[in-house]
Formats: C-alpha cells, structure tokens, sequence
C-alpha cells in the first residue's frame, strides 16, 4: 500500500527508535505536524527557536549517546538551525536535522521562506541530502541515521519539499550499502605494536584523552591504561569526564587555561599519548613550542584529524575503544618492561609542579567568588549530576574546578564556543534523564542569548537548574581588554541597572528565582534549588573582577602562563583544589 512521504517520514523514526523530535512548526511541513498529533510513539519538544532545537537535540545527543532529531520549516526555520549545527560539527555530535523546503518546481525561483539549505549547511555537516523523490524517501533517512552515527560522528542534514512530503510511494526500510563510506573501526596491529613499545621505553609519558574517548565509549579502556602504565593524564575540554578527575594520575585540563601542572607534564615529556582529540589551537599554545621533546602516538577515527596540526611518529586510525582494548592487551601479555621507580619519579616530578601552583582563588565572605559557587556545585552533587555550560569564564571555571569523574556528565560547546549552548542543551538532557540533577552554569551574557528556552522547560515540567555567574560582563571579553586592551571596556559591560531580574524573568515564565549576594547565601540557594522539582534560575552576583587564571596569551607557548597575584597572604584567604 501506498503511503505519503510524510508517513514513511514517521515510519522510519520509528524504525530507528526516535522517541523525541526537538522543533518548530510552519507552512511546509504541516503534513508532518499533523501526523505527529496523534502519534503517541514519538512526542515532538516545541522549543521558542530553531537553535535552541538543535542545541536540545545535541544535549540529548551528547547525554546518551543516541541520534539528536530536529524538524523546523523551510527559509529562516532552516536557517535558524546553523549555529547548531556548526556547534554539533565542530564537536563530532550525531544530529539529524530535518528541514521543510518549498515544492521542487519552486527551488531556486526565490519562492517564499525559500533558503538554499543544503549549500548553507554544507560546510558545516558531515553530509547532507535534497530529497527529490519520495521513493527514495526512506533509504535517506536509514543513511542519515547511520552516517550521523559511524566514524566521526556528525550532523547531517535533509532538505524536504512539500511536493515529497505530499507524494505517494509504498514504505521499504531498505539494507545500507554506501560503497564510498568505509570508517576504519580497528586499528592496524604492528603500529598498535610499536606504540606499546614506545609507552614502554618512555620515562616522561603524558596521555592527552580528547572527546574521541567518550565518543566511542572508551573510558574504562583509557583507565586501564593509565593506571597499569600509570601514565598521568589530562583531558581536553571535551574529554573531561573520559578519565575521573579525581583521580591520583588526573592532571585536569591543558591548554591556555589549564592547570599549571598538565602544560609543564606536557612541555617536559618524552612521550605523549594524543587519544580521541584533535590538538586544538587553545590545547597546543604556540604550535612550534608544543612538546619539544616529545615523541607523539595520535590515535583517532578520523585520519584528516592525524598530522594536521602537529607532527606525528606513530599515526593509528580506528576506534579508540577497540584501538585501547588491543593496546592494553599488548602491553599486559607482549610487553615485559619494567618502568616502576622511572614512572615514580615522574610522578614525584608532577606532584611537586601542583603543590607549587594548584587551582586556587582568594576566597572572600562579602563578596561571592565565582569559583566558590562551581566548587559549592560539585561539594553539593558529590559530582553525580549531568553540568551544562555556557561559553565564557562560566565553561573555564567549570571545567577547573568541577571534578568530572565520568563520562558524558560535560556537556558544553567546545570548537565553535557558542553563546546560549548550555540552557537548551540541559533541556535536551533532562529529557533523557528525567531522573538525574542537570545544572546548567551559565554567564549572565550568555543565557540571554536562549532565553526563550525557559517556556520549553516549563511547560514540559523539566526541573532544570541554571546557576548564573552574574558580573555584569561579558566576562571573558573584559577579561581580554584588561589583559591585552589597557582596560578599555569597549561594549562588554551588561549594565546592572539594565540587564533583565533574573529573578523576575524565572518567575514571569512560571519558574522559579532565587538570588544570592555573598558568600553565606550559596550553599542555602543550592541546596533549595536541588530540592525544589521545577524549572530554578540561581542569580549568583559574583565579583566582576575575577579572572580565569592560570591563562596562556594568545601566540605564547603553553608553559608561559598568566596567574594571578594574590593581594593578601595565601595562607589567610588562599583556596586551593588539591
């Protein structure tokens, strides 16, 4: 029997388990909507925006592991969709995004809320389809699904006109065969071999664990291998989470905001590890001074990401889960090297560079120190909750002073570093986990920018918690011009007097607000925050002045570090992460 594109559109979201769509009605793809009425299999999230559908999606996507859906309408519908999917691009997220388009005769005529989407989203997805027959409808989908998924894992886009949607064919979920896609899964043996003797020649050795890790679901792997080579490790801003952050061979995050001790392991090694990252430029500093006297294992699914930015002695393409897996297996029943007491002295070496400067902030009981609320965050969640992250000294300050102990427990906006990531993405989560704590910190700039996004959570009863670090600024950009810009504030100043009460806006939407001006009022506004099962904006009016420290200036190389001059005796008001 012969049915319409709309309803094999539904039929093969079912067959691939689909059980929410995250997006925003209109003209062309009302036939979809209309089916989607009745339909109790699969529930559609109507957010206040296109982006904040991608951005949920991807918050859902990044959670679970499983395909983010989006569906939106033609012309600015689609459009709107871009900064998402650069977002989930740049961070190897599977999005498949589904956008109306006007009738085929009318493609290129500059018909109404026509926009040429798949030229758009071209550079920005990992592949995109314009359907122009009905018959081939399902066979897309399947391949979006699968493409979004496999290798390097991405956003993909499809175009549907109105006149496919409407037309009629008979439903067939068809079997794969794209002869031009291959991913390599396994990695090749004799240079998974000379990695493990390298690992075992070396006395400096450093792993830097990437979001390839936690893509590939290879935490427990990168565990077994720290700890029976007990090679430190730091975590990329998106591998946070692949290794537990409390852990004794955790050296936090590199890079121009990382710690003191991960950058000076990384310039001092003699070997490092590169897993499931992509050595980007806020990670390496200055290319030409990056780990002078390091031999490097760069291990990833995608082989463009291999020597693209740093040179590499031994390149192995595969899946890290199944590239660790043999790897430990060779060093535990190939390897017969014995580097105790070299691996002690390391690690003695490292310790001495964290006790000299751990994380740290000046602690103040009038005036609430923004660290302070994301270290009250973590005490409060013994780190078992779901953290989102806006973009900005709120993502940095998360990122150093939340101890991430598992995987997919980060979600955050890490290569295109958008502003309004965090709320809706948080939404995205809480859908999937109905029953976990999810925290969205966030800046008191860049909630604004998906604002909107509090009816979604409203309505859909979701008890999300935003924590707003509230300085009035723009603050990395303040951060930036006082370093770099003589202080020359130029448009970075939110104005206290006109910036929104987030107080009142929480409450205008039917959520809740509450307000915390010093110190003693954190943990009370945490804590009754967490309990209460709504929607609860937290405005935390933290010190404007406080930066993100240690920082490496742009051009430098990453042991030449920014930090922050402490006014009063260290012993006096100093915090410090151990």
């Amino acid at each position: 029997m012969k049915i319409t594109g709309a309803e094999i559109f539904i039929e093969c979201l079912k067959k691939e388990g689909v059980r929410y769509i995250f997006g925003y009605p209109g003209g062309v793809v009302l036939s979809i909507f209309d089916l989607l009425y009745d339909n109790k299999d699969i529930q559609l999230i109507l957010t206040r925006h296109e982006q904040g559908a991608v951005h949920a999606s991807d918050g859902y996507a990044r959670s679970t592991g499983k395909v983010g859906v989006v569906l939106v309408t033609s012309g600015p519908g689609a459009t709107n969709t871009v900064t998402g999917i650069a977002t989930a691009f740049m961070d190897s997220i599977p999005v498949v995004v589904f956008s109306g388009q006007v009738s085929t005769p009318l493609i290129g005529n500059d018909a109404f809320q026509e926009a040429d989407i798949v030229g758009i989203s071209r550079p920005c997805t990992k592949y995109n389809y314009l359907v122009k027959d009905v018959k081939d409808l399902s066979r897309i989908v399947k391949e979006a699904f699968h493409i979004a998924m496999s290798g390097r894992p991405g956003p993909v886009l499809i175009d549907l006109p109105k006149d496919v949607t409407a037309s009629k064919a008979e439903f067939t979920w068809p079997e794969i065969k794209i002869r031009s896609y291959n991913p390599t899964y396994e990695g090749n043996k004799w240079m998974i071999t000379q990695a493990a003797h390298l690992i075992a020649k070396s006395k400096k050795a450093v792993i830097i664990a990437g979001g390839g890790v936690i893509l590939s679901n290879g935490s427990k792997e990168l565990r077994e291998l720290a700890e029976h080579t007990e090679i430190p490790v730091t975590m990329t801003l998106m591998g946070l989470g692949s290794f537990p952050g409390a852990h004794e061979l955790s050296l936090g995050m590199p890079g121009m905001h990382g710690t003191y001790y991960a950058n000076k392991a990384i310039q001092e090694s003699d070997l490092l590890i590169a897993i499931g990252m992509r050595f980007d430029d806020r990670v390496t500093g200055r290319i030409d001074a990056f780990a002078p006297h390091a031999k490097i294992i760069h291990i990833d699914i995608d082989p463009t990401s291999i020597r693209k930015n740093v040179r590499v002695d031994i390149p192995i393409v595969g899946d890290v889960k199944r590239v660790l897996t043999v790897l430990n297996k060779v060093l535990k029943e190939d390897i017969k090297e014995q580097w105790g007491e070299v691996r002690k002295a390391w690690l003695r070496q490292i310790y001495t560079w964290r006790h000299e400067r751990p994380l740290s902030y000046t602690y103040s009981d009038e005036v609430i120190k923004p660290q302070f609320v994301v270290e009250k965050i973590y005490e409060l969640t013994k780190g078992d909750a779901i953290i989102t992250t806006e973009v900005g000294q709120n993502q940095m300050w998360t990122a150093q002073f939340y101890k991430f102990d598992r995987p997919r427990t980060l979600l955050t906006s890490g290569g295109l570093g958008t502003m309004g990531y965090g709320f809706p993405a948080a939404i995205g989560a809480q859908l999937a986990h109905p029953n976990k704590l999810v925290i969205d910190i966030a800046g008191d700039g860049s909630i604004l920018m998906n604002i909107q996004e509090l009816a979604t959570a409203v309505l859909h009863k979701l008890p999300v918690k935003v924590a707003i670090l509230n300085n009035h600024y723009l603050g990395m950009v303040r951060q930036w011009q006082e370093l770099f810009f003589n202080e020359r504030y130029s448009y970075s100043h939110l104005h206290s007097d006109i910036v929104p009460d987030f107080v009142k806006v929480a409450e205008a939407y039917g959520a809740v607000g509450f307000r915390a001006t010093k110190s003693s009022e954190v943990e009370p506004v945490l804590k009754e925050a967490f309990k209460i099962k709504k929607t609860v904006f937290m405005d935390f009016i933290v010190d404007w002045k406080e930066k993100v420290y240690p920082m490496v200036p742009a051009g430098a190389a990453i042991d030449q570090m920014l930090f922050e001059e402490h006014k009063d005796k260290p012993e006096k008001k100093l915090k410090a992460v151990k």
